[in-house]
């Protein structure tokens, strides 16, 4: 290996610890975030899931589902459907027991982690921003 292709490779080692300490401190903002804005609101048409999308626009992966930020403050992608076999079981369409919200842990890449989670918390910063103006307002 000679020394320019030495050099491109330490540049992208440093890139690579960069973005993962990056990665690492929007986890801990993150979850700081989440614990103070307990009570976590619902998700928006769902009945069992409390959670806040990450909508990070173009910059998200087109392939991933729905990412929110759960009350613990890490990354799901989160799916909605019909449980079939509560349905069975009941023998109803009851819109609550066919509900079926599944929620499954992220295990990103830095790369994703810090655009996904960054989303997340400029969301959570809003949501309390505006429970604090509704606090304020109510005194």
């Amino acid at each position: 290996m000679n020394e320019d292709e030495q050099e491109s490779l330490a540049r992208k080692s440093r890139a690579d610890r960069v973005l993962e300490r990056a990665a690492s401190e929007l986890e801990i903002l993150l979850k700081e975030a989440s614990a103070a804005l307990r009570p976590f609101p619902s998700f928006p048409n769902a009945f069992f899931t409390n959670a806040i999308e990450c909508d990070p626009g173009p910059a998200g992966d087109p392939e991933r589902g729905c990412v929110v930020v759960g009350e613990d403050g890490d990354l799901y992608e989160l799916e909605f459907g019909v449980d079939h076999e509560a349905v069975e079981i009941t023998g109803s369409w009851d819109p609550v027991t066919a509900r079926k919200e599944e929620s499954r842990k992220l295990d990103l890449h830095p790369r994703d982690y810090v655009v996904y989670a960054y989303s997340g918390l400029m969301a959570i910063t809003e949501a309390l921003m505006e429970r604090a103006a509704d606090e304020e307002e109510g005194s």
